[in-house]
Parts: structure tokens; sequence; C-alpha cells
């Protein structure tokens, strides 16, 4: 009877870790789509980085030796070095997504002009000059396989690489140029063998070039002096028939501590339906674990003096500073105060269809500063704003602004409602709602620097609130007369942090 159970125990335990397993799916707090009109204007781009970037590849020496029959000479061996390439022509290439694997690279009727010292060695003579080689009928074909290392860099890997020039003309210069010339044709066979074979191992090195480079760029970004945010690949992208997908982190974070916030992403699909070159899902769990690492570095809080309050109304609400200042008097015993308002729990974020909503629950204290220097609180009450959020993209930044729908005031349950608390509830109300948050726009106005890597900027941009997500749908512009050096985010001038640990959740 016991052996019996054993199978049904090992069952049971089998179900359990599958459950355990799939209820702790971790999913991502951004998705990045790239669409078939993004690699095609990458062609449009692409092709033009490349050929100037074929200028300054280092081709390795082209040598060999060879026998001329029509001359009677057994072997001469030749060797072309200083190969620069001059000019460089892709003329009909295409970027296309292989579902599951990544995208197929294919080039055809490509030429190129190359000049090169040369030198050849026979046993009666040696000589020497320059030369100049006209290559066409170039043709490419690879897989570029996009995946992710251990700490979440992209990565890229060439497979299926194929590449044959078909044809080559030599002209040599210098020496006894004008016999080798009148011989050239018979040579051309040699040197196209010798480049055949270099070229997917040429390609395959500036790819090993790149992943380096990719590798030494950091995945979180130092975003403000209280949090990071991680932008991690937490997969391999997943590529479909027309578009490829991108499953990055998304998390911010405290600073000094890689905590995760004790709540979990929630899935969501972007829609098939977008024609954009870029589309761009920013989920909840995004702004949330914003709202929980600056609440929990402490960032949630200001103190305005009397002085402050006046200035600002006086300078953006026509007069009524003059007002609230005099009825403050009244109220303060003519003594300076000082407002103190404090959040008593992360901001709480809802993105629903056409409405992104934010609650704030915070604490506000009035204080007073008496004749001996000693700082008194006259009242305190706690409150809930909700306010909505209004959303734009104006160059490369996210602008954002507050509307306030509600506030609610409400004393601490050991706090008596007597009539000076109610004439305060006027005085903090109409600071919050004329001074607070306009204080707070200002800043939001000065916006959040989008990601710009490798000088491509977003134009005819759309914003949506969707269920559970803000989705970005953009097209792409690359702009050729920055001088600013490749950079994973490129978040304007902020800094990148060295972090490769992260404590583990406490769920």
């Amino acid at each position: 009877m016991r052996t019996k159970q054993v199978p049904v125990l090992w069952a049971c335990f089998l179900l359990w870790n599958l459950y355990i397993s799939s209820s702790q799916a971790v999913y991502p707090g951004i998705k990045a789509r790239i669409t078939q009109r993004a690699l095609d204007y990458g062609v449009q781009v692409g092709m033009k980085m490349m050929e100037e970037m074929a200028k300054e590849i280092a081709i390795p020496d082209l040598k060999g030796s060879e026998s001329l029959e029509f001359l009677k000479i057994d072997y001469v061996k030749y060797n072309f070095s200083n190969i620069k390439i001059n000019a460089f022509s892709l003329p009909n290439s295409s970027l296309a997504f292989v579902p599951g694997v990544g995208i197929r690279a294919l080039s055809n009727h490509g030429t190129a002009n190359i000049s090169a010292n040369w030198e050849v060695r026979a046993p009666l003579f040696q000589d020497s000059g320059a030369a100049d080689l006209f290559l066409s009928g170039i043709y490419f074909t690879g897989i570029i396989v996009l995946t992710r290392d251990n700490l979440g860099h992209p990565a890229v890997e060439l497979q299926d690489c194929r590449a044959q020039v078909s044809h080559a003309r030599v002209s040599f210069s210098g020496g006894l140029s004008v016999l080798y010339n009148s011989f050239a044709e018979p040579m051309e066979k040699p040197i196209l063998r010798n480049l055949n074979e270099m070229l997917c191992p040429i390609v395959i090195n500036e790819v090993d070039a790149l992943n380096v480079n990719i590798s030494a760029l950091e995945v979180l970004t130092k975003i403000d002096n209280y949090t990071v945010l991680d932008c991690s690949l937490m997969s391999p992208p997943e590529v479909t028939e027309n578009h490829l997908d991108l499953n990055l982190k998304g998390a911010f974070y405290p600073l000094e501590s890689l905590v995760d916030p004790p709540f979990l992403p929630a899935p969501f699909e972007l829609p098939r339906n977008k024609d954009s070159m870029l589309c761009i899902g920013v989920s909840e769990y995004f702004f949330k674990s914003a709202s929980f690492a600056h609440y929990v570095s402490g960032a949630l809080g200001v103190m305005l003096s009397t002085k402050e309050i006046s200035n600002y109304f006086n300078q953006n609400t026509q007069g009524i500073g003059s007002v609230l200042s005099k009825i403050a008097e009244i109220y303060v015993l003519s003594q300076p105060f000082m407002l103190q308002i404090m959040a008593t729990g992360p901001p709480v974020i809802n993105l629903h269809p056409n409405n992104f909503s934010l609650e704030f629950p915070a604490a506000v204290i009035m204080l007073t500063e008496l004749q001996n220097s000693t700082i008194e609180p006259i009242v305190s009450m706690d409150f809930i704003a909700s306010t909505s959020v209004g959303l734009a993209i104006l160059g490369q930044k996210l602008i954002c602004s507050l509307s306030l729908n509600r506030f609610r005031l409400s004393l601490p349950q050991n706090s008596h409602r007597d009539a000076k608390v109610v004439r305060f509830e006027n005085i903090l109300s109409s600071i919050l709602h004329f001074g607070v948050l306009p204080l707070a726009n200002t800043k939001l106005q000065q916006g959040f620097p989008l990601p710009n890597p490798y000088n491509i900027s977003f134009v005819n941009s759309d914003i949506e609130v969707l269920e559970g997500f803000l989705l970005i749908s953009t097209d792409l512009a690359h702009e050729t007369s920055s001088r600013q050096q490749p950079n994973l985010h490129s978040w304007g001038g902020l800094n990148l942090v060295n972090r490769p640990w992260r404590e583990q959740p406490t769920h």
C-alpha cells in the first residue's frame, strides 16, 4: 500500500512545483516592438553608415603565390598591403524578420573601390608599387540573431554568413606596371578567391567588436538623487514574421538598495494593428515602482516658508497671494509660518483607457516659529489628492502635467475640529490648489528625457492610455549631424551606475 502512494506523492509534488513556478512568472515593465517599417528605415540609414564605416575597416594583407603558365613562371609570390576601401555601395539591400530566429540581411549588386600597395617576388625578379582594385557583384547574406547575456545586455550573433565578390578588376601603377597590367586578368582569379575567403571573417570580427561595446554599457540608469532605472533585457527578443519584441525589466529602485518592490508586474499585450516603426508599452508596474522607490527614499516631501508661498502666489495667481498672506497673518498671530507636506504612502497610480490618474496620500502640517526660535505645530491634517496626468512628447522629452480632480482633508483622530481648524482648512486647501500643484507642474514641465540611442529621435509620436499600460507609437529619424557617441539608453546628461548585484525581492 505504501509503495502505491509514492507515485501519487511525486505527482502531487510535481504539480505543486508547476503551480508555484507559473504563479511566480515575472513579466516585463516595458515592452518595445520593432516593426518592418523600422527595418526598412534602418536599411536606408544603415547603408549610409556602413558606407562610411567601411572606409575605416582594417583589412589584413592579401598574400599568396600563383604559377603563371602563360609566362612559363612556376610561381610568383604576391602581397597586397595597406588595403583601404575608398568607396563602398550596397544599392540593393533588405532586412526581414525570420520567425523564432532573428533578422535576415541580404545585399547584392554591391561595388567597392579599393587601393593597396603591392609587391611581387619571382625567382628572377621582384617589384612593388600601388594598385587600384574595383570589385563588383558583391553579395552578402546572413541572419542576425539577437540574444542577451547574463546581466541583461543585448548581444548580437551572425549566423549562416555567405559573402562573395563576382568580379574584380585590378590596375597596377609603379614599377613595371605597364607589363603587369597586360596580364592582370589572370591575377584577378586568385585575388577573388582569397578575398572571398576573408569576407565573412571580417564581418564576424566587426560583430564581435560590437558585442564588446554593448557589453560595456550599463543597464542601470541613475534618474535622480533618489532612484535608478533598470532597463535590462529579461529574455531574448521574440521574433515573428512582422515584428520583434523586447521585454525589458522597466523597474525603479532606491539608489542605495536594489530591492524589488513588494508587488509584481501584470502581463499586458501590445496591440497588433499599429503601423508605427516603434511601439513602446509602459506598464503600471513601471510607474508604481517609481512611486514606491521615491517614497521609500524620502523624496516625496516639501517644506515651504511664508516667503516662498507668498512670492509664488504673487507671481502666478493674480493677487490671491496677498489675500492668503493676510489671512495667514491673522490666524497665525502674525508669526512667520511654514508648511510641511509629506507623503504618508506611495502615490497610487491607475491606468485605464484614456485615463491616467494619480492619488497622493499625504499629511500637511502648518508650523510657526516662536520668539524663542522653537518650532511649534499649529495644525496637521491628512489628505488625499486625486489628480489626472496629461502626457505629451515634445522633442526628445516626455512632458507631464497634473490637474487636480479633488482632494479630501481629514483631521487625525486625536485632533479637535474647532473654528480655527476650519479656517486653516480653507487656507491649506487654497495653498494646495494654487501653490503646491503649480510648483509640481513647473518641475514636470522640464520633462523626462526619452532614450536616444545612436542619435535616433522620435517623430510623429502618439500617446495612448490603455488598460494597465501606456502606449507610445512613434516613427524614427536619424540625426546625421550629431557627434554623440552611441549609448544604450542615452538619457541626456544622466549618470550611469554600475551595480551588477541585486538583492532578492521580499514578497
